[in-house]
């Protein structure tokens, strides 16, 4: 089923459901989906939702049309923004990108075409990046004379290395999805016919996965990358024990050793 979530006329996000599966796309094609207040907003708003949603075991966000997954911010509605007023735009922004990044359930960035600016951003906020060959990522934020506002310099850093991340953000370059995934932003390059297709089939094998470590993963990654490596192992080695108090750590073994599938119930 399809729920537009701001009015029937001209969504500005479109929420489906396939089996579990949640596909949510920024809906502004003629604007090459960009963000404005009204897409935070209703953003923040869906995936709040989605997290709370018992019927959704995972996510994939994209954009309306053949151009753009998210090509930037609304320039119009930044131009004439007072200092502190760019401060709260940006704030909600990094805001908003936590929540995603913190969600207990798998989202994955569809990258259909232009990722710019806080399109980047947003995508890079998601667990990993499905992108279409004609994809384009950049921070071009230096080109207006500003910088990445809602975690752009660091979430690049930290998946590209610092030298790539102040080539890009430096010089506002565009790189195409392939060098993306050379580089490790893009965890996949499929044909834009079959970019949400493939990424529901991600998410439907990841869902064959006990959910206790799935989140664990999620959680010890992201909050290992920012740690030394003794301190990060030391985070995985609790985690790995915390597994062994789950029925799904008893599930799992015991269907291993008997040969047959594992009922998971996420405990």
């Amino acid at each position: 089923m399809t729920q537009a979530l701001v009015s029937a006329e001209e969504p500005v996000i479109k929420l489906e459901k396939r089996d579990g599966v949640a596909i949510v796309t920024v809906n502004r094609p003629k604007n090459l989906n960009a963000i404005n207040a009204q897409v935070m907003t209703e953003l923040g708003r869906v995936f709040s939702d989605l997290e709370a949603a018992t019927d959704v075991f995972g996510i994939i966000l994209t954009g309306a049309g053949d151009k753009a997954f998210i090509a930037g911010a609304d320039i119009a509605a930044m131009a004439n923004l007072a200092p502190d007023a760019a401060r709260e735009w940006g704030r909600g922004g990094q805001a908003l990108l936590a929540g995603i990044e913190r969600l207990p359930k798998p989202v994955i960035a569809a990258v259909n075409g232009y990722a710019l600016g806080g399109g980047l951003e947003i995508a890079m906020a998601c667990d990993f990046i499905v992108a279409a060959p004609e994809a384009k990522m950049g921070q071009p934020e230096v080109l207006l004379g500003v910088i990445p506002g809602f975690g752009g310099t660091q979430r690049l850093a930290r998946l590209v290395g610092k030298a790539k991340a102040k080539q890009l953000c430096m010089t506002g370059e565009q790189i195409t999805a392939q060098e993306g995934h050379r580089l490790g932003l893009v965890a996949e390059v499929v044909p834009r016919a079959e970019l949400v297709a493939r990424s529901e089939a991600i998410l439907r094998k990841i869902h064959e996965n006990g959910p206790v470590a799935v989140r664990l993963v999620k959680d010890v990654i992201n909050h290992g990358v920012n740690m030394d490596l003794d301190s990060g192992c030391l985070l995985e080695l609790d985690a790995f024990a915390l597994c062994f108090s789950t029925q799904d750590q008893k599930e799992g073994m015991r269907a291993f050793l008997e040969k047959r599938k594992p009922r998971f119930v996420g405990r």
